[in-house]
């Protein structure tokens, strides 16, 4: 064999040992999921606190009952034109809970992070009468029926208590928003707002900094303002060192000073 051949076949030898070979069609065999392809066993349950009383064979159960869905910025999980009767689990990502009122203002009830609990059921008093539920980035869901939840939740008595206290902490919230929107200056409530929105953001993989993700209109949704006035007031925080703003984050620089106004009532 000549130099030549030998280069040849060397090269060849190569190129078919780094190339995968293709794979054929079989249509036996399941596609991988995308949200499972790396390999560990999916379950919207495992990252809920409340339900860590159950066993196994329930959360397994459960997990087969409620695939998750995948929903991408900008789309409704549930609103009011086409209300679902079912109780959903937040994954990954985070849903927007909102309002519209008649003149076609939006009030923001809540910002969910993974691991929240929402939706229409009744049987365990939750209510979503009038609310819009949407992705404000790439989420994963995870939705349970009426009789999933009879079965697997209200039966068990640890279960039931926890949610029981969720819901109660929920309408304790929503009770404070309502009194700041009509006693308190925005700037007082916008500090309180960043505190609460900081305490519960997770921190980031390498600087295990903590980063409030919200578009000065977000905020202004949840604040009950409007957003030329959440902006002004973001200003004047960044301004006297009390934030850091981004492109849709936010960092708290000043835990204390924030603390003070937020208490403050003029």
């Amino acid at each position: 064999m000549t130099d030549r051949e030998l280069s040849e076949t060397c090269s060849r030898t190569i190129l078919s040992a780094a190339t995968p070979a293709a794979a054929g069609w079989a249509p036996h065999e399941r596609e991988v999921d995308p949200l499972t392809e790396s390999g560990e066993r999916f379950s919207c349950l495992s990252s809920v606190d409340i339900f860590s009383d159950l066993t196994e064979q329930d959360m397994a159960a459960i997990d087969r009952a409620s695939p998750p869905r995948l929903f991408s910025s900008g789309e409704l999980v549930f609103s009011q034109s086409e209300p679902v009767t079912a109780l959903f689990i937040l994954k990954e990502g985070r849903i927007r809970i909102f309002r519209v009122a008649e003149d076609g203002k939006t009030l923001t009830i809540a910002i969910l992070e993974p691991g929240a609990v929402f939706g229409e059921m009744l049987l365990i008093g939750q209510q979503m009468y009038d609310n819009y539920a949407e992705a404000i980035e790439t989420s994963v869901v995870c939705q349970l029926s009426a009789a999933d939840v009879e079965e697997h939740f209200l039966s068990n008595p640890g279960i039931a208590v926890k949610i029981s206290r969720l819901l109660g902490e929920q309408v304790v919230r929503l009770e404070e928003r309502l009194t700041d929107m009509a006693l308190r200056p925005l700037t007082a409530r916008t500090a309180a707002t960043l505190l609460t929105l900081d305490g519960a953001a997770p921190r980031t993989r390498f600087t295990q900094v903590r980063a409030v993700r919200l578009t000065h209109e977000q905020l202004a949704g949840l604040l009950g303002a409007t957003r030329e006035a959440t902006s002004k007031t973001m200003a004047d925080f960044a301004g006297r060192g009390l934030i850091r703003q981004g492109r849709g984050r936010i960092t708290i620089q000043d835990v204390d000073g924030l603390r003070r106004i937020s208490r403050s009532t003029f």
